[in-house]
């Protein structure tokens, strides 16, 4: 099982991942949603917003931007960070969830692409 983790906002991906309020849960088995939660993040401080979503157990975040201090502290929580990210929650999950994510399609305005390279290496297990 692996719980994937997007923040949310009408509907979109949060353009800034280190602002946003509400993070969309999703435990994936097989490649299938299995079942979903939104959960609220109202922790503003990097330090305590990565423990926050390290004990909900996301093993892959997938987000708009990021600030570096907390990207890297994300990633040595365990998880795999797939940055620079844009456009309907929905969209981005089924293209993740089918292995299509990796193109230009949902990459943000501006992004030539050479940050969005998945960081981390998922949770040790």
């Amino acid at each position: 099982m692996m719980k994937l983790a997007i923040p949310t906002w009408e509907g979109k991906i949060s353009p800034v991942f280190d602002v946003a309020r509400h993070l969309l849960v999703v435990n994936i088995k097989s490649s299938v949603e299995v079942a979903r939660q939104i959960e609220a993040i109202p922790e503003m401080e990097i330090a305590l917003r990565a423990r926050r979503i390290a004990g909900l157990g996301v093993d892959v975040l997938i987000c708009g931007a990021i600030s570096w201090p907390l990207e890297r502290m994300l990633v040595s929580e365990g998880m795999q960070v797939i940055p620079q990210t844009c456009g309907p929650v929905e969209d981005v999950l089924l293209a993740f969830l089918s292995g299509q994510l990796t193109g230009q399609a949902f990459l943000m305005p501006g992004c030539c692409g050479r940050h969005r390279k998945r960081r981390g290496q998922g949770r040790r297990r």
